[in-house]
């Protein structure tokens, strides 16, 4: 099953090193997301003609106070979401690697929700629509989700299942987890989650925002995103290894679908709330 795997781009974690400071390169995939992410908030903020009666929900000086809410919001929601929904026992058993966020292990799920809730106090602290806050930053999460998933290809982590696809990968560090069968080639699953919950789903969001006035119908970008992530990360975890030994590893389903199915149904229910005029 090796004999055409594609080698696996073996690249240094480390983007580079200032004296005894190494910049890693999942570090500054956040960095990138949370900047990029920034500026098209901004850039969306300042096309008037695509909320409302003219209005934004509220003014781009508000940005910068809006980036540290959400950059604490996935922080921690990504960190806490790890740890309880995929590796509990690990980190109570040690609790102080619970803060080691250099080391890896971030969920998205538990991200989505720090940011909401970051989203809302933001809202509550400046007056603001919390639908339509949360529908800017739904329309630029997809940019933080394809770094976000390219530095974990970088990394080598979250790799996919065993294939003979001609496109497969030998990935390294599999061989810790499954030394019985390793080397083999794998699906780069990073790579469809990079497109899937990242490049496509940015272009769903921007046909929306730009073609058909949705951030016109707050609450409706929000749930095209919940429900869109789902699909994409469902649709995933086909190809992707499930995450060893979890107990929602069920039959042919996995953790990673299990957890998403809440997301489509909220998603589902927003878009429903906002059609309907009921999220004014």
């Amino acid at each position: 099953m090796i004999a055409f795997a594609i080698p696996f781009p073996d690249i240094d974690p480390v983007a580079f090193s200032i004296g005894p400071v190494s910049i890693k390169w999942y570090g500054l995939a956040y960095m990138a997301g949370l900047i990029l992410g920034w500026l098209y908030v901004r850039n969306l903020l300042r096309q008037s003609n695509l909320w409302r009666d003219g209005k934004p929900p509220f003014g781009v000086d508000r940005v910068d106070d809006l980036l540290v809410y959400i950059a604490v919001g996935v922080i921690v929601g990504g960190r806490l979401g790890y740890v309880i929904l995929y590796e509990p026992e690990t980190y109570f058993a040690n609790p102080v690697d619970i803060l080691k966020v250099w080391k890896g292990g971030m969920s998205f799920h538990g991200a989505i929700l720090g940011s909401a809730i970051s989203i809302w106090l933001f809202a509550r602290a400046y007056g603001v629509s919390p639908w339509s806050a949360m529908d800017i930053c739904a329309a630029a999460n997809p940019i933080g989700l394809f770094f976000g998933r390219m530095a974990n290809f970088i990394n080598g982590e979250l790799f996919g299942r065993v294939s003979d696809a001609p496109w497969a990968m030998v990935f390294p560090h599999a061989k810790v987890m499954f030394p019985a069968i390793e080397p083999a080639s794998r699906h780069p699953s990073q790579l469809y989650e990079a497109l899937l919950e990242g490049v496509v789903l940015f272009i769903v969001l921007r046909f929306l925002t730009h073609h058909r006035d949705a951030l016109k119908s707050p609450g409706l970008i929000i749930g095209v995103f919940l429900a869109g992530y789902a699909l994409a990360r469902i649709t995933a975890e086909i190809f992707r290894e499930p995450h060893a030994g979890h107990a929602l590893n069920i039959g042919p389903l996995t953790a990673g679908q299990i957890y998403s199915v809440p997301m489509l149904l909220l998603g589902l229910y927003f878009i429903w709330r906002a059609r309907t005029g009921t999220t004014s």
